[in-house]
């Protein structure tokens, strides 16, 4: 058989070389008709065995029988039915390649996304310990978006799971992209919604931010993880590429990196699709909705009249507040970085959000005004008392005891 190597020379000292054939086949030591082949011969030769017979083709009628009145027969079972003694490897071969004659073909429905139609959400908790400050270490939750049309992704770590945090997390994070899906999807998280009766409910914190915005929220059923592979595979993409080889001195810092990881991550070529994300995000952005220009409600929002000990509470935390509010109604108000208490529009406290649980901070300003407001009120001299008192006259004994006109002896 006439090798590749012969076969590419061949053809080339003829075409480029413009040699005759019978100068060809003295040069390579080959026939004038081998030569020739060569030249009529498009592709490479290709050595083929050829076919041999199976030990399987002896009950292939057999197999077409059974499978032609049970398609889905396992096999094993045909295996038993016909007496097979052999290998059964050779068997299930000779099977698989022919149930598919019996069976009606099934073909998977591919899901398409129209440009800004949704983004898929979930929480991603990193198997990772995150110094959390106050010697605590934990793993809180990350917030992951994915946009069905673009594959575009964003993520963020959040302080908690709790509704307050997790919407503060949505705006975060559609913010940063200047503009809003027509609809979100998400899993039965215990903050979004659940479903009820077989009819799924949100929350009543969730109504209000999906209508400020204008979007739907389409909740999955339960245990229907595929109803949102796209961010189940980010998930894994995160744990698999953005964690190996990767410490964290705290939320802070695990934000940055993962903020940076994503920009390149967007620019990668995504497989199902065969370009990057970003290339295809000018048309999913220019469909998404116009973010609203008042921020909905979102993160910790509390009203009330301020006690004596000057100190309001964030989730797990305690965080000090200026003294001079005391008794006085405020505001506050806990976001993903920071906690701010107001007082009839004057704030009054400003703290970075702790992290770590069961804490209280106090700001140096705040404990040496109510040290000095203490040694005021200490200080302040009591006021004299002026009490009339009535004194009784002693003739009411007198009558009372009927000592009445009585003269002692």
């Amino acid at each position: 058989m006439l090798r590749v190597e012969d076969w590419a020379e061949i053809r080339r000292l003829h075409r480029a070389e413009k040699m005759p054939i019978k100068a060809i086949a003295r040069r390579l030591g080959v026939g004038r008709n081998t030569v020739r082949r060569a030249l009529a011969a498009d592709e490479p030769p290709k050595y083929q065995r050829p076919a041999r017979g199976s030990v399987v083709d002896a009950v292939e009628p057999q197999i077409r029988e059974l499978l032609a009145n049970w398609p889905q027969m396992p096999a094993t079972v045909i295996a038993e039915r016909i007496g097979w003694d052999r290998s059964l490897t050779v068997l299930k071969d000779r099977v698989r390649e022919l149930r598919p004659l019996f069976v009606p073909p099934d073909p998977a429905s591919r899901s398409e996304y129209l440009p800004g139609e949704l983004v898929q959400c979930d929480l991603w908790f990193p198997p990772v310990d995150i110094p959390l400050g106050a010697g605590q270490v934990g793993r809180p939750p990350v917030l992951v978006m994915v946009s069905g049309y673009s594959r575009i992704m964003t993520a963020r770590m959040l302080p908690s799971r709790q509704g307050p945090d997790l919407l503060a997390g949505h705006w975060a994070l559609l913010s940063g992209w200047g503009a809003a899906p027509r609809a979100l999807v998400w899993d039965n998280e215990s903050a979004v919604g659940s479903w009820r009766g077989g009819r799924p409910q949100l929350t009543e914190a969730m109504t209000a931010f999906r209508g400020a915005l204008g979007l739907r929220v389409i909740q999955c059923r339960p245990a229907d993880p595929e109803a949102k592979g796209l961010v189940e595979r980010a998930n894994k993409y995160l744990e698999t590429s953005f964690l190996p080889g990767r410490t964290f001195t705290g939320p802070g810092d695990f934000n940055a990196q993962l903020a940076d990881w994503i920009t390149r991550a967007n620019r990668r070529v995504h497989r199902r699709l065969g370009c990057r994300p970003v290339e295809r995000w000018a048309a999913d952005l220019a469909e998404m909705l116009t973010l609203p220009p008042v921020a909905p409600v979102s993160g910790w929002t509390n009203s009330l009249r301020l006690p004596r000990d000057h100190y309001v509470r964030i989730d797990a935390n305690d965080y000090s507040v200026h003294p001079r509010a005391v008794g006085r109604r405020v505001t506050v108000t806990g976001g993903l970085e920071d906690v701010q208490v107001s007082c009839d529009g004057v704030v009054v406290a400003r703290h970075d959000r702790c992290w770590a649980r069961h804490q209280t901070i106090t700001d140096p300003q705040h404990a040496a005004a109510a040290a000095i407001l203490r040694r005021a009120r200490q200080q302040q001299p009591s006021a004299p008392v002026d009490a009339q008192v009535q004194y009784r006259s002693l003739d009411d004994y007198d009558r009372i005891f009927g000592l009445d006109g009585q003269v002692s002896a």
